[in-house]
């Protein structure tokens, strides 16, 4: 245990690139800078990419298909690239200085988006869509921020996570807790706050306050560096693995009699050997026959591949999750959103009611966590498989209330029906989400934990672009029985409740997909 603590120590270093002190360095305080910067960043991120499919179709005129999947490539691109900032993080740069690049490239985006929404010369005019160089302009922005939104999500976390001695899961439990809690207080300025200026004021003032939240959460992290510890980089894990596989693939038929005994020497970075995951996957111990591969690197592949069927059992979950960003932003738009007074709410506010009870929650978690006879139904790969039962259910509310819309034609059909998709996916996403964050830092070995805690946002991208090309497929598939289901501007003609109900089944075979990965973790 004293090797262990010490090698983590020499694997931490303060600004000035000497070893950390507990006394002076990291901790909650630390800590509490990323959660805060998270609630300003996800404010950012949410407001613009909630609202993004009326601006692609009112101010640039895309159909409703295109803008639909647009939306989706950009949340797509946006929760892909959180792979390119953990790789950069874990290999190369600390995190500190992969979120100072991101961020940076988040904010060259949105000034871009910025001025094309304050100068009527970069817009289409009405009833046309954007020539080449006004779509150039709206993609290149749009593309940057996806990216640094991407790096940052990879870079925060772990950086928040390694604040805290690694050999104290509970702490890095909480923290996980908290950073979720923060990046749901994040979501709740957006549903109460960001739309309804995003509604009444416009997308100048929304795009304004963008840029100077963002800048706010930049300077507000940055001033903490002297106070930070920093993980220090070891090199391509990427390349380790690809060498691993290589070996393992190229001399799958050598003898295991001439297995070399390559333990890595103690040092920074060390990989400590799970006896249980050493079971799994035993082809890669081929990749030490007659080679001078260190065990170390073996086992590292090792557990970074077993996570890997954990990671595509949710990506199902998070295509569900996309339609709250589509099409249950149309259904809002035709149905009554008229409350007391003839005001009108914005359908994305409906947002509101599972994040407070996600905020609600976190702190009850926190308190019930510390109670053994609850320690086991609260471990990640429980909360993981109890998110997707629930994703499979919010899509059979979604298609009944849809069914039902269709029957009244929406018009005297309260939005707050649409609650029960917006609650059951809120909630799933907190248990998923929040599970995965905590199960692959956790689980990860410790020169891969930005990369690990990536695999969570990479899944949310994998199910976007799933969205994406689901609703490609199925427009294309049931035009030619005759009818399209997605395809008309007006839902009153189409058969988005059939969609849902297709997106209920084939969420709950993932669940039992998942199950089975889960019991033999």
């Amino acid at each position: 245990m004293d090797m262990e603590t010490s090698n983590e120590r020499a694997d931490f270093v303060d600004w000035q690139g000497r070893r950390s002190c507990s006394k002076k360095h990291g901790g909650a305080r630390t800590a509490a800078f990323t959660c805060v910067v998270e609630v300003l960043e996800n404010m950012v991120f949410l407001s613009n990419a909630t609202n993004f499919i009326a601006y692609f179709q009112h101010i640039m005129h895309y159909p409703t298909a295109v803008a639909a999947n647009m939306v989706t490539n950009f949340m797509g691109t946006a929760f892909l690239f959180p792979l390119l900032g953990g790789y950069i993080g874990d290999s190369f740069l600390t995190r500190f200085k992969t979120f100072v690049l991101f961020c940076t490239l988040e904010l060259l985006g949105l000034v871009m988006l910025t001025v094309q929404a304050h100068k009527p010369g970069l817009q289409p005019p009405e009833g046309k869509t954007p020539d080449r160089s006004q779509a150039a302009m709206l993609y290149i922005g749009l593309y940057a921020t996806a990216i640094g939104v991407g790096g940052i999500k990879a870079a925060l976390p772990a950086h928040g996570a390694d604040q805290f001695d690694q050999s104290n899961q509970r702490a890095i439990s909480a923290f996980f807790n908290w950073f979720f809690f923060s990046l749901c207080a994040g979501g709740l300025i957006t549903s109460i706050v960001m739309m309804w200026i995003e509604e009444n004021l416009g997308w100048k003032w929304s795009f304004k306050i963008s840029i100077t939240a963002l800048s706010v959460a930049f300077l507000f992290f940055v001033a903490g560096f002297p106070i930070y510890r920093y993980k220090v980089p070891s090199g391509s894990a990427f390349t380790r693995i690809c060498k691993v596989l290589v070996l393992a693939i190229g001399k799958r038929k050598a003898p295991s009699a001439n297995l070399a005994s390559n333990d890595a020497s103690v040092g920074v970075g060390t990989v400590m050997i799970d006896r249980k995951s050493s079971y799994k996957f035993k082809f890669l111990d081929k990749a030490l026959v007659d080679s001078k591969m260190c065990t170390s690197d073996v086992e590292e592949t090792r557990t970074f591949m077993g996570l890997l069927p954990i990671f595509a059992s949710t990506i199902m979950m998070n295509c569900c999750l996309a339609q709250l960003q589509t099409f249950t932003v149309q259904q809002g738009s035709v149905m009554d959103r008229t409350i007391r007074g003839g005001f009108k709410i914005p359908t994305q506010s409906l947002t509101v009611f599972p994040i407070v009870i996600m905020l609600a929650s976190i702190p009850l978690y926190e308190w019930s966590a510390h109670l053994k006879s609850l320690e086991t139904l609260f471990q990640p790969l429980r909360r993981i498989g109890i998110g997707l039962t629930l994703a499979s259910a919010s899509m059979a509310a979604a298609a009944i209330v849809e069914s039902r819309r269709r029957q009244q034609y929406g018009a005297n059909m309260s939005v707050f029906w649409l609650c029960w998709q917006y609650v059951l996916l809120g909630v799933s996403d907190m248990l998923t989400l929040g599970g995965m964050l905590e199960f692959f830092y956790s689980e990860a070995p410790d020169r891969l934990r930005s990369m690990s805690t990536a695999l969570s946002w990479c899944s949310m991208s994998m199910g976007y672009f799933l969205s994406s090309m689901l609703v490609t497929i199925t427009d294309l598939a049931t035009a030619r029985l005759g009818k399209s289901w997605l395809g008309q501007s007006d839902l009153n003609h189409g058969r988005l409740d059939l969609y849902y109900a297709a997106l209920c089944l084939l969420n709950f075979i993932n669940l039992l997909n998942y199950i089975y990965w889960a019991k033999k973790y």
